[in-house]
């Protein structure tokens, strides 16, 4: 399932703060895999127990800065890499527009359809909470606007799990 963007307007998110334009002006929304608790059957459980030691699938989705999901792609088992899951995604309807990208994490490679952060750079926003230190360098600066940025995805996905909390605690 999928909402479609217009390519052409830029979002308000991004219009409006002097933090984020005109860095960010092709920027059309974030994406980032999320996992779902899973009741599989035995003989399959061993591919969807994730790296926490739970069975689980892996869900990829997109969202823009309005927090309205653009496309979701469920059913990957929990042991899926999340660069795997949007490979897939890409073959099963995920639009990338010429000129425009998604914001994802540094589980993704960095591409013309999404750009990721400096890596060995202070990048969650929980780093930059734990002190009163400015960003120190263009990287980091860089870093702390597209986390910034980026968290409405990891925002979308909470709300979506307490609204549902099927998807938190599967019984």
């Amino acid at each position: 399932m999928f909402f479609e963007p217009d390519p052409n307007v830029v979002p308000d998110r991004i219009r409006q703060d002097p933090k984020f334009w005109p860095w960010f002006k092709d920027c059309i929304g974030a994406f980032d895999g999320s996992h779902i608790p899973a009741v599989v059957p035995q003989e399959i459980a061993g591919v969807f127990r994730n790296r926490k030691g739970y069975n689980s699938q892996n869900v990829f989705a997109s969202c823009d800065f309005d927090m309205l999901f653009q496309f979701v792609l469920v059913g990957w088992e929990g042991s899926a890499h999340d660069g795997r899951v949007y490979k897939d995604a890409l073959l099963k309807g995920f639009s990338r527009y010429k000129g425009k990208y998604h914001l994802g994490d540094a589980g993704y490679s960095l591409t013309e359809c999404c750009l990721t952060p400096y890596r060995g750079v202070r990048y969650h926003l929980n780093e930059w909470s734990r002190g009163d230190q400015r960003p120190q360098n263009a990287k980091e600066l860089y870093n702390l606007r597209h986390s910034s940025l980026r968290n409405v995805i990891e925002r979308i996905f909470g709300v979506t799990k307490k609204r549902f909390p099927i998807f938190g605690n599967m019984p």
